[in-house]
């Protein structure tokens, strides 16, 4: 059976338009639910099931799940003016990142901290190319959520293995097993999607990964 992934990705302006900002708790409160139900509709659409906010559970390392639909895989992330969601019914351990390629970082502060040596001496190597650093940083973030561990590993143990050159590939830690990842380069956002892989003698194939825009 061919595997497949569906990721949901979204502008937030439209969403938000109407959001009244008071204060900045309330504004950061009134655009978390705002999100949030965004995303219960997205599943409600695909599952033919009204999801609602008591349908959800959290792991013990705190990654959510739907436990009315248990073998359901599902992950979010959302950015400053984009939303994204990842669903599968048959690929395990789903992770997604977004960044926006324009968001302020303090690249070479965050690449001492977070990137494994080989990813370090690899950006080095590119003239410090931002496109690639974003590529090492959502595909750690995507892969971390996929296991369901989060930054309980360390960053910098982790080499995601990302080519200059390519936009997929797989990597592994001993503490989280093997995963595969996806990084696509979109409307000035870098996504990366993750999941749980496998060592195979027959090679590494992709899922079939379809990108929707909801608006």
């Amino acid at each position: 059976m061919k595997r497949n992934i569906n990721i949901h990705w979204t502008p937030l302006e439209p969403l938000l338009a109407n959001l009244i900002q008071n204060n900045r708790k309330d504004y950061i409160q009134q655009r978390k639910n705002i999100i949030y139900a965004h995303r219960n509709q997205l599943l409600s659409d695909q599952l033919n099931y009204l999801i609602q906010s008591s349908d959800f559970s959290i792991t013990e390392f705190g990654k959510p799940y739907l436990h009315t639909h248990p073998d359901f895989n599902f992950n979010h992330s959302h950015s400053q003016n984009f939303y994204a969601l990842a669903t599968s019914n048959n690929v395990q351990n789903l992770g997604i990142d977004i960044e926006e390629l324009s968001r302020k970082v303090r690249f070479e502060a965050m690449a001492q901290h977070a990137f494994h040596p080989e990813e370090l001496k690899q950006w080095q190597a590119l003239d410090y190319d931002s496109e690639y650093w974003f590529k090492v940083w959502t595909a750690k973030e995507a892969v971390l959520k996929a296991s369901g561990l989060g930054i309980r590993i360390n960053l910098n143990e982790l080499n995601t293995q990302i080519h200059p050159d390519q936009n997929g590939g797989r990597c592994e830690h001993p503490e989280i097993g093997v995963y595969a990842y996806q990084n696509y380069n979109m409307a000035g956002c870098m996504l990366t999607v993750a999941w749980q892989s496998e060592h195979s003698c027959k090679g590494f194939r992709f899922p079939l990964i379809q990108i929707h825009q909801s608006v």
